[in-house]
Order: C-alpha cells, then structure tokens, then sequence
C-alpha cells in the first residue's frame, strides 16, 4: 500500500468574500500566507514526496510547509466550475436557488454550465492515483477542495447525494492508502497541521 496525504491550499481572499474558484490562478491572500505558516506537517509525512496542484495557491501553500521547488500535475487542479467561476455564492443561490441542495440532488454528476462534475474529476484522477501508487512512494499532494472530496467519496463509495459519512475539515491533511490499481482507502482523516507534532 501507498500512502497519499492530501493538504487543501491555504486561504484566498476569494474564498474569504465567497467567490467560487475553480480554474481561476488565485493566490493565497496575506490572511492565508500567515495562516499557512502556523501550519506544520507530522513528523510522519516530513519525508514524503511532494507534488501539487499547477495552480498558484497550492504551489504557494506547498513552498510554505517546506516543499522545495515541488512539482506538479495538472489532474490536481480544481473542478472546473465552468460559467459559475468567479461568481459570488450568494449571486448563484440567488439565481439557482439553493446551491447545496443543487449538489447535494445531483450528486457526482453535478455540473456547472461549461464545467466538470465531480465525477469528471475521479475520472482524470484515478491515472493520477495509479500511476502514485505504481510508484510506490509516500507522497503529499497539495490541491483543492474539489480534489480531495473527489478521492474521499472515491474511498467511502458516497454519491455525494446527502451529507458525507465524515466532515473534511480546512487546515488538515487527509491521509489515504493507495491499492495497486490506486484505488484510495481511508488512513486517517482531520489530522490538524497549526502545531502539529506527530
């Protein structure tokens, strides 16, 4: 088995107004970059591969828990939003009625007008998660929301249709075990990165 540990980049100042990314190269805001250096891998992961999302806000959330020049890969960019990108949250439940429940119907087939589905996204990951554990090496990726809920719902079989078997909660990292074909398994969820030490 292969371990994956995925880490959700830090904070942006569109996630902070409400503003859906997706594909949009948005860095890290100030707020984000000092909350991201109160982060701290386990010492377990310390010596693990990197490997990010090509979008700047994983790249930079990367360089700041101590990856050198990681590289990257573009299946770990975000959902592609489509339409919706850039548009405020508030703007489309105005429009679309509730977002949330929009998803929550439509499970891993929801999809923005133009965009990706999160069933799109297991669909380019799963070469991605493959090819990691053909390599055999223990690896953090840092990526997107979009991302890492696409490998948990992967790893739990949830249809994103209701409320997920476990809340995955910003500024932790979700550590998964990779099959030989790649298919991901739970290790551990929530493990906290402000002060951890082991």
């Amino acid at each position: 088995m292969t371990t994956l540990v995925l880490v959700r980049h830090g904070p942006t100042e569109w996630n902070e107004i409400g503003r859906v990314q997706g594909r949009e190269d948005i860095p890290l805001s100030e707020a984000g970059r000092a909350e991201v250096r109160g982060w701290r891998l386990p010492d377990a992961f310390r010596h693990y591969r990197w490997i990010t999302s090509p979008l700047v806000r994983a790249v930079e959330t990367a360089r700041l828990l101590g990856a050198i020049d990681p590289p990257s890969d573009h299946r770990l960019a975000e959902m592609d939003w489509g339409a919706w990108s850039g548009m405020h949250l508030d703007a489309l439940r105005a429009e679309l009625g509730d977002l949330m429940k929009a998803w929550e119907a439509r499970g891993l087939d929801f999809q923005a007008p133009g965009g990706e589905s999160p069933r799109d996204v297991q669909s380019r990951l799963k070469p991605f998660l493959a090819e990691r554990a053909a390599l055999g090496q223990a690896t953090v990726a840092v990526a997107h929301k979009g991302i890492i809920r696409a490998v948990y719902a992967e790893s739990v079989g949830w249809d994103m249709t209701g409320p997920a078997p476990h809340k995955l909660k910003d500024g932790c990292a979700q550590a998964f075990t990779l099959a030989s074909d790649g298919t991901p398994r739970i290790a551990r969820l929530n493990i906290a990165l402000a002060g951890a030490e082991s």
